[in-house]
């Protein structure tokens, strides 16, 4: 599979020349299957670019998944084109937690006086698949999911193709268990020997000390899961807003001086990245 990264920041969109080297977009996955099934995870603003790629590919057909529905996570469904052609096709999964449905959870983003378009303006052929922890299937990929340890719940999940796997686990609090959250143990079992663990690692120990519930981990505990888990790459994931790549480096940095001598490749996740797993 090959899993393409539009976008890594977290919380919100950032832009200057600090920020160049891991982008300012905030999360949006995508994976290619070996079958060529195209699979949208999440749609913050890097789903912008990826909606105008898809065009220029002239490809209609996309499942797309969430993980839960904070901003940062959803502000970037309106910009992405595709919704507004009739010709579009859209497998659309997701658990709606505190929503009546998976649809009212994406709709109501776009209510007024908050957005112009209104939800019901949209042409694409959407299907709504609720799924909180069910596995499925896409082509000759299986996807599980684990509830996150995040405010207002949410959803990580492992894909498995051809004997290879890609754990996704952003928003995911480790030394906090948040209500439907599940213990550290649980997620090491979740990523036990993945091929790519891509992990939230928004804050650093110093940042944490006034952060510890907020719903994001620091990046050495996102390191202690992936080497306990015997992980083989992990991406860092969930940039802070004030992170510079200067700083972005210097975490990396940290953990591999961390993992020196141990089997883990780590480097922190980047706007226009592709990882082939």
């Amino acid at each position: 599979m090959l899993v393409r990264c539009w976008g890594a920041r977290g919380s919100i969109t950032v832009s200057g020349k600090e920020y160049l080297r891991y982008g300012g977009d905030t999360p949006c996955l995508e994976i290619r299957t070996k079958d060529d099934h195209i699979v949208i995870i999440d749609a913050g603003t890097g789903i912008r670019r990826l909606g105008n790629r898809l065009l220029a590919e002239d490809r209609h057909d996309y499942t797309m998944i969430f993980t839960h529905v904070h901003w940062d996570h959803l502000m970037g469904f309106p910009f992405f084109k595709p919704i507004y052609l009739s010709d579009t096709r859209i497998a659309l999964f997701g658990c709606p937690f505190t929503r009546s449905s998976v649809r009212e959870m994406i709709a109501s983003i776009m209510t007024a006086p908050y957005f112009p378009v209104n939800f019901e303006d949209i042409k694409a052929d959407i299907r709504y698949q609720e799924t909180c922890e069910e596995a499925f299937q896409i082509g000759g990929m299986t996807i599980t999911s684990i509830p996150l340890s995040h405010p207002n719940q949410g959803l990580g999940y492992r894909f498995e193709e051809n004997g290879r796997s890609f754990v996704y686990l952003t928003d995911n609090e480790l030394s906090y268990r948040h209500p439907g959250g599940l213990a550290y143990e649980d997620y090491c079992a979740f990523a036990k020997e993945a091929d790519l663990l891509v992990h939230d690692a928004e804050y650093l120990p110093e940042d944490y000390l006034s952060t510890r519930s907020w719903g994001h981990s620091v990046h050495t505990d996102a390191l202690r899961l992936a080497l306990d888990a015997g992980v083989g790459r992990l991406g860092l994931f969930h940039h802070n807003q004030e992170r510079t790549d200067e700083a972005v480096d210097e975490m990396v940095e940290d953990c591999r001086r961390m993992a020196a001598g141990r089997p883990l490749e780590c480097f922190a996740m980047r706007q226009d990245m592709e990882i082939v797993v």
